[in-house]
């Protein structure tokens, strides 16, 4: 269907991947995956034809069709939201502009040779119309733009009407609309309600095509893709499964690597050992020469960094009423749009909420009447006693100043001193090592500059937190960073995001907006799923693939891998304690023979009687170093033999 061969992409001196190949095949759901920065989306591109590359080969089936929703969209035109959409296939537009010129010439024709002719192409392009799906393409497009969240008021807004999140749900759509052969998405969850997602993993799942995505939404990935290729060091990694079962096997791949790593370790010091004990030895030189080309042939192993987790410790917050608070009869409007006109709502202490629901329903609105930054029309908003409030949202970024070093902004956050020790470390658990704490502000990235707004906040011991959509800009990595700081946050918490993974991780309590009611339901997200008849029918029928998983349980294997070690351990050690006492003997008769040899080199020193025994003795040392080193080399092997048998039984056990 599409295959990539051997592909190399670099700008200028820099390599972005090199010798990537793999095959995506009909239905394949694959998921891109890599640290910002790697070349997922510069992939993607290369793919679509957008961007060219240095070496290799593309291949495509004939007449084969791609639709790429790409992250920077284009303008909004004047054209209706439908219209739009339903004017999006070139495929349709070609046919149908051709069977008009067809149509007209028919009507003027006189001969009647190119009539029949004319009367032909006519028919063969009915067919492929047809067969395109083009008599169908009204309710086609409403179909999709009803599961996108569009409502039949929308149909006839210009596209140019639309904010940007909603430009991104109508470029989806018409590239859902032109159903091709492969969908590649970058982000395709960025700005889609929870309930939007859960249409699209559905819409997903029975796509006819294949799909190729990026996504930072671990929940996504976890439901829509069945293989993962990992844009690592310029390399491409194949893994089988979904997000879950990459990092099973990821896992089990580092802790191998690991494994092996500290063998190879093992045999390289072993080797030169070998190489200067006896490199001046002539019965031994044919073997320090072998074993010298083979630790310069040797490709060493390199481990994978592991995921990192934060260690630091947030200060406590102040202790403050249980009641943090209360809004009564609140009412909120932007001219005629009315969001809430009688809203209620007691935050308690220890909520760590997540306010939900369909785009538009007023979740920033909310969170930002509780932060006290938006003004309403009439009611009241209570603060508990000693309750003392952060606020997070995207406009954090740009009060960073941007000419701060990265640990000098981090120590100015308000309400704590922080030493250059301390920061470093907290730095640290938010990816930040080395020079990177000396980078200004300017040049940080938009993931980098939200890391550090959302350290400068946790720092800071307020009591309530509240954060509007706090992963955006933040890969993986960084979302599982920012899910373990709150985990360990003990004040009351708020927040607004589309990450399932975030919600499901920290949410004790769901906020559920939608029509201008809020309902409050103390339980955690599958719970509220479960409860919440708002989402039944959407989430209904929608199930997760099926995750790879090790055919022996965690538990079971580490037993039999720690049975292995024991009693490989048992058989070994008598055999490497001769080992050690060999070399320490060896060293000791060959640091007494280099003593003899120093004596040699002014035998005018020495009496014919003490030149003697020296002599003897230089004699017996060489003998006695040759024994022992034949010994070393036997039992050498012997340790090699079980140690090669201990990791043969030891890699089937991992695999």
């Amino acid at each position: 269907m599409l295959a990539l061969q051997n592909l190399t992409k670099s700008y200028g001196t820099r390599t972005i991947f090199t010798g990537v190949t793999f095959t995506i095949a009909d239905n394949d759901r694959i998921a891109l995956l890599g640290p910002n920065g790697t070349g997922k989306t510069t992939l993607l591109d290369v793919i679509a034809g957008d961007a060219d590359f240095e070496s290799g080969e593309i291949i495509k089936s004939k007449n084969f069709t791609i639709g790429y929703l790409r992250q920077e969209l284009s303008v909004g035109s004047d054209k209706s939201l439908i219209s739009e959409v339903c004017s999006s296939d070139d495929r349709i537009n070609s046919i149908r502009n051709r069977i008009n010129e067809v149509t007209n010439e028919l009507e003027l024709i006189t001969d009647t040779e190119k009539h029949i002719m004319l009367l032909s192409e006519l028919g063969d392009l009915q067919h492929r119309y047809e067969s395109l799906g083009a008599y169908d393409v009204d309710y086609e497009a409403k179909r999709i733009l009803a599961g996108l969240g569009f409502k039949e008021d929308d149909y006839h807004k210009a596209v140019s009407s639309f904010s940007g999140g909603w430009i991104m749900r109508i470029e989806l759509a018409k590239i859902l609309l032109m159903d091709p052969d492969i969908l590649l998405l970058d982000e395709p969850t960025n700005h889609l309600d929870l309930e939007t997602q859960i249409w699209f993993e559905k819409y997903l799942q029975n796509y006819r095509g294949a799909v190729l995505l990026t996504s930072h939404d671990r929940a996504f990935l976890n439901r829509v893709v069945r293989r993962v290729i990992v844009i690592e060091n310029t390399k491409a990694r194949f893994y089988t499964g979904n997000y879950d079962a990459y990092m099973i096997a990821r896992e089990a791949e580092r802790e191998t690597l690991e494994s092996i790593a500290r063998k190879q370790e093992e045999k390289i010091e072993k080797e030169t050992r070998f190489i200067e004990r006896f490199r001046y030895k002539a019965t031994k030189a044919k073997q320090v020469q072998s074993r010298e080309k083979m630790l310069a042939k040797m490709e060493r192993v390199e481990v994978p960094r592991n995921t990192q987790k934060i260690h630091f410790r947030f200060p406590s917050p102040p202790k403050c009423s249980l009641d943090v608070m209360r809004l009564n009869d609140v009412r909120k409007a932007y001219g005629d749009n009315v969001v809430y006109s009688d809203l209620n709502l007691l935050i308690r202490r220890g909520y760590k909420a997540a306010i939900v629901g369909p785009n538009g329903a007023g979740k920033s609105t909310l969170l930002k009447i509780l932060a006290g930054v938006l003004d309403f029309e009439s009611g009241e908003r209570t603060l508990g006693q000693n309750v003392s409030i952060s606020y997070y949202a995207q406009h954090q970024l740009e009060n960073l100043d941007a000419n701060n070093t990265v640990v000098a902004e981090l120590q100015k956050s308000g309400g704590v001193a922080i030493d250059n020790t301390a920061a470093r470390t907290i730095l640290g658990g938010f990816l930040f090592h080395g020079d990177d704490v000396l980078k200004q502000v300017r040049v940080l990235s938009g993931g980098e500059k939200a890391r550090l707004a959302l350290a400068k906040m946790l720092v800071t011991p307020t009591n309530f937190l509240l954060l509007d959509e706090p992963t955006n800009h933040l890969d993986i990595s960084s979302r599982e960073i920012l899910s373990d700081a709150l985990r360990s946050y003990e004040g009351t918490l708020c927040f607004v995001t589309h990450d399932r993974s975030i919600i499901r991780d920290i949410a004790n309590v769901i906020i559920d907006v939608r029509n201008g009611n809020v309902t409050v339901y103390e339980e955690d997200y599958d719970s509220y799923l479960e409860h919440s008849s708002a989402l039944i029918d959407a989430a209904e029928g929608v199930s997760a693939p099926k995750t790879v998983t090790p055919q022996i349980n965690t538990r079971q294997k580490r037993a039999q891998i720690g049975q292995l070690r024991n009693a490989f351990y048992k058989q070994s050690t008598p055999v490497h304690d001769k080992i050690e006492k060999l070399e320490k003997e060896i060293g000791a008769y060959e640091a007494e023979l280099k003593e003899l040899e120093g004596d040699f080199e002014d035998t005018g020193k020495l009496g014919m009687e003490e030149l003697m025994q020296k002599t003897k003795r230089h004699g017996e040392l060489k003998k006695k170093i040759d024994e022992l080193s034949d010994q070393w080399s036997e039992y050498s092997l012997e340790y090699d033999e079980m140690k090669s048998d201990f990791e043969k039984q030891l890699s089937e056990l991992e695999n």
